[in-house]
């Protein structure tokens, strides 16, 4: 087991990379690290594959970036790690925040992912439902209400709660740039660039996800042509730690297809 740390655009960058078969990438969501998959990790280089985990910009142990960061960012930044690697074609799986930057990647450098998994991925936007239509009209009306001097101070801590109960609650616990990096991120839809994916997929996906609702799901199986579907009962945003073991065998049969 290597961890090691490289330098990109001036930022250190720690990664753990472990065995020596075909090269799988994995990105994993807002507020987790390499630390997050070390269990899918060990088992799937026990199944014959050198597994890469970086610590993507702001999380683990890399470095926090000096400015906000967009979804592209992100992207480009992990071009300049599979370079750095010297990786010219790879497996690609990204999970919640890490399969945002999964889609834009492969859609920006198609020829460098032979196969991409979505792991309850982020990156449409929604239909709120009736809970999350009711705290957006009361933002709406706080919005109002705090713009008054006498409740201004006020403001920070109610946007927090707001954020907090429509989901976003990585939000509330961001600070400086990475909450100004979490704005761009979620204000951005990926939905219009999902059908320029033709590298066969494989969408992974929480029956009982609270983070990215099913729903989400069926929209990248629709959109993303060469795709298919698996959806695990009773289980929420995080399979990678609830069933390590049966995500790790999926995944396995999926990439020796």
């Amino acid at each position: 087991m290597e961890e090691e740390t490289i330098y990109i655009d001036g930022l250190k960058i720690n990664f753990k990379t472990i065995g020596s078969g075909e090269p799988l990438l994995i990105l994993h969501g807002w507020g987790g690290s390499h630390h997050s998959w070390a269990k899918v990790q060990a088992i799937l280089v026990d199944k014959g594959y050198r597994v890469i985990v970086p610590d993507l910009p702001g999380f683990g142990d890399s470095q926090e970036p000096q400015k906000p960061q967009t979804v592209g960012n992100y992207s480009d930044f992990i071009l300049k790690l599979v370079d750095k690697m010297n990786l010219s074609s790879f497996f690609l799986l990204g999970h919640s925040f890490g399969g945002r930057v999964a889609i834009k990647f492969t859609k920006q450098n198609p020829q460098r992912v032979k196969k991409l998994i979505l792991c309850d991925a982020s990156g449409v936007k929604l239909e709120l439902d009736s809970k999350a239509k009711i705290v957006s009209a009361l933002s709406r009306f706080g919005n109002a209400l705090f713009s008054k001097r006498i409740f201004s101070e006020f403001k920070k801590s109610a946007k927090s709660v707001f954020h907090f109960f429509l989901r976003h609650k990585d939000y509330v616990r961001a600070q400086g740039v990475m909450r100004e990096t979490l704005k761009l991120v979620i204000a951005e839809d990926l939905s219009h660039e999902l059908s320029a994916i033709k590298v066969q997929t494989l969408i992974l996906w929480g029956e009982k996800d609270n983070m990215v609702p099913l729903k989400a799901a069926y929209i990248f199986k629709e959109k993303i042509v060469n795709s298919e579907l698996k959806i695990f009962p009773k289980i929420k945003h995080n399979p990678h730690r609830q069933i390590p073991d049966e995500l790790s065998e999926i995944i396995d049969q999926f990439l020796k297809q």
